[in-house]
């Protein structure tokens, strides 16, 4: 008995059909399940839920007339002509003309003479291929044939699925597999959707659904079938979602907070600017929310430089003046400085006590600043991670302001809920974030959005440079600039190239440019292995205009604002994301003065060029967003400090939203209204809590 057929019934283990493992599928064997690993299946569960990549559909039929070059065509018709012969040495040709309605087409195969006896025949058949037109004829080339039992004029081909593969599994073995799989669950399949909610969505049976989405009857029943399984995913995390804001609102209690209006004017006269439209509308939404006894959880995205520091400050200071404590939590010691030196110098002449609470501090300094939170002697927070260790013990927290909240994960941010006092939240990002992202990741928080800019802001001219001429061209451009008072920055992928193939690190490119195109300025250098004083003591020189110019690493993507900073150089653009490219350039024209940035990118993949030239034609961070988010995909939305695996194996969110939308909307109707406490719902409560219990903080009884 070979290796491939040693999974006997007799081996299986006593589990139901899904969890069985992909080995002891009839025909599977250890061997080819090690090679289906490579495409996440291990039970057959993953086998069937491994969704096709595409589908042909060979059921539509065309005559002679109709065929074209581009695509895919069926044909029904009768063998009347068939040969086979030599071509060349060792190779041969078997060809064979068949009558359509309409025409004849010829059909060749290589090295296949076998071809000839199945040909032989006046029976019908179909013909499935690209066809070309040579010789005044239509021609196919080794086309999939199907013979016909009869001429039936309803006789129709497959609609075939496409698989992503892996070395040793090709397209024939996988659908075989997909056939057995079918069959061992046959009649075994519970549906966890209760019947009523199948009827008002118009879904099919999930038996149904998944025999249909390997070997649909038709295209409609695969994309039906394929909308269940969108469906029931997605159906699943927002219930979970749902459920978690249900446990916040019914089991949390946060201070309320409100802002007069002798407060409003206070925290006002500190600022010596206009608030734009965006930040009047963020700073309504977050006063009404403060000033409920159930906790805010909002999030407030904004384009880069739209001014969302502003309104976090806005609402720090008016929890401070209602007697709470205020905390910013940053992903980096860097962007926490950054908001300790903005918010501080606009809290110079506050008597508001505030701190900066950093891993790197020394231990009595970090003693010290957490006694003086323990007794709320410091009313005002800054800090990393280092704000939401074990040891620090708040006096009373009324808000938590979580800055760049795609770097942390849903347990990070429910961190500072762990404690006795359950502080009102709010998470920010320069990041837009796609709709669909938003349904998901951020499903259980409220929504405020800011696209406008302030007043003055120019938009930023950016030019895709491909060509070592435009290249000169750019570099002449910006030593004209900085000979009229501008500064630069000149961004790299990397603190040094990891090998001679890579490009160029900034080390390298600090190096070259001391010799060349910037030599007669002075240039600083910057990168994440040094340590912060030296960040800082380079960022603080160029902000004060002793350099002209700096060399930098992605260390500058939150770095310290430097208005007269209008010129960006990104060398090797393509080696970063959409939204890291509009980052960057958001650190250039923050001042009176227009801003240029050059991406310099020799790629020459479609992708890249295509990523690359999103950035050049659009300054909308939201516009980007969306491009980046349908090129790279949405990542693991609970956040990188989650464990287990990726919760979407389905969904694909640039052509699903709609689908968002709709189980967004469902599950917000049923945990609302309590439907999901009801029993026939219990089957699906209970898969909920299995799957995003953990993840998503939630108790087993919801």
């Amino acid at each position: 008995m070979t290796e491939e057929h040693d999974n006997s019934t007799s081996d299986l283990p006593e589990t139901e059909p899904l969890e069985t493992p992909i080995r002891f599928l009839e025909g599977v064997g250890p061997h080819r399940a090690k090679l289906l690993k490579n495409l996440d299946v291990e039970t057959v569960r993953d086998l069937l839920w491994l969704i096709p990549r595409d589908i042909v559909d060979l059921s539509q039929l065309s005559l002679v007339n109709e065929l074209t070059d581009d695509r895919i065509h069926t044909i029904r018709g009768q063998i009347i002509d068939s040969d086979s012969r030599a071509i060349s040495r060792g190779r041969t040709m078997t060809a064979a003309v068949m009558r359509v309605d309409d025409g004849l087409v010829r059909a060749t195969w290589f090295n296949q003479p076998w071809m000839l006896r199945q040909l032989q025949s006046d029976r019908f058949l179909l013909w499935s291929a690209k066809p070309k037109f040579r010789d005044n004829r239509w021609e196919m080339s080794h086309p999939r044939m199907q013979w016909l039992e009869e001429d039936d004029e309803n006789s129709r081909g497959e609609v075939l699925t496409k698989y992503r593969l892996t070395e040793g599994i090709t397209l024939d073995i996988l659908r075989g597999y997909i056939r057995t799989a079918l069959e061992f669950v046959k009649g075994t399949l519970a549906d966890d959707l209760p019947e009523r909610l199948r009827k008002h969505y118009k879904l099919p049976h999930l038996e149904e659904a998944i025999s249909n989405l390997h070997r649909p009857p038709t295209v409609e029943d695969f994309y039906a079938a394929r909308r269940r399984l969108v469906f029931d995913e997605q159906l699943d995390f927002q219930i979970g979602m749902a459920l978690r804001r249900r446990l916040r609102q019914t089991t949390e209690r946060s201070p309320e907070i409100i802002v007069t209006p002798k407060i409003n004017a206070r925290i006002r006269r500190l600022f010596d600017f206009t608030f734009t439209d965006g930040q009047e509308q963020a700073i309504s939404e977050i006063v009404d929310d403060l000033k409920e006894s159930r906790p805010m959880h909002r999030l407030l995205q904004a384009d880069v430089g739209a001014g969302k520091t502003v309104v976090a400050l806005y609402a720090m200071l008016a929890t401070v003046a209602a007697g709470y404590q205020a905390v910013l939590m940053a992903p980096t010691e860097l962007l926490a400085q950054q908001h300790w030196n903005t918010i501080h110098e606009a809290l110079l002449h506050s008597r508001v006590k505030r701190c900066l609470l950093t891993g790197s501090l020394k231990p009595a300094e970090r003693r010290d600043r957490l006694a003086k939170i323990a007794t709320g002697e410091m009313q005002m927070i800054f800090g990393t991670q280092a704000v939401i260790q074990n040891d620090v013990k708040y006096h009373q927290l009324g808000l938590a302001v979580i800055d760049e909240q795609h770097k942390f994960g849903v347990v990070q941010r429910g961190r500072f809920q762990a404690r006795d006092t359950v502080p009102h939240v709010l998470v920010m990002t320069a990041t837009p974030i796609p709709r669909s992202l938003c349904l998901t990741q951020y499903g259980d928080l409220d929504l405020s959005t800011m696209t406008d800019l302030p007043p003055g802001r120019q938009p930023i001219v950016t030019s895709l440079v491909q060509t070592p001429k435009v290249e000169a061209k750019a570099w002449q451009f910006v030593v004209e600039k900085l000979n009229e008072g501008r500064q630069a920055y000149i961004v790299c992928p990397y603190i040094d190239s990891p090998d001679p193939e890579a490009p160029a690190g900034a080390l390298q490119i600090f190096k070259e440019l001391q010799q060349n195109q910037l030599r007669d300025f002075q240039l600083g250098l910057i990168h994440g292995q040094m340590d912060r004083a030296e960040q800082q003591m380079v960022m603080s020189r160029f902000r004060d205009r002793q350099l002209d110019a700096i060399v930098a690493t992605t260390v500058v993507e939150v770095g310290v604002d430097v208005p007269n900073a209008t010129l960006m150089i990104i060398q090797d653009a393509q080696q970063f994301g959409l939204s890291q490219l509009h980052q960057l350039r958001g650190r250039i024209g923050r001042g009176s003065f227009r801003g240029f940035c050059f991406l310099f990118s020799k790629a020459a993949n479609e992708d890249s060029l295509q990523r690359l030239q999103a950035v050049e034609r659009s300054n909308n961070g939201f516009e980007i967003a969306e491009a980046d988010f349908a090129l790279r995909g949405p990542g693991n939305v609970l956040g990188t400090e989650q464990h287990g695996s990726q919760p979407f194996r389905v969904t694909d969110f640039s052509r699903d939203e709609k689908i968002l939308l709709e189980t967004s909307r469902a599950a917000s109707r049923m945990v609302q209204a309590g439907t999901i406490d009801e029993p026939d719902f219990a089957p699906l409560k209970r898969r909920v809590l299995e799957r995003f219990g953990d993840q998503l903080g939630l108790t087993r009884t919801g």
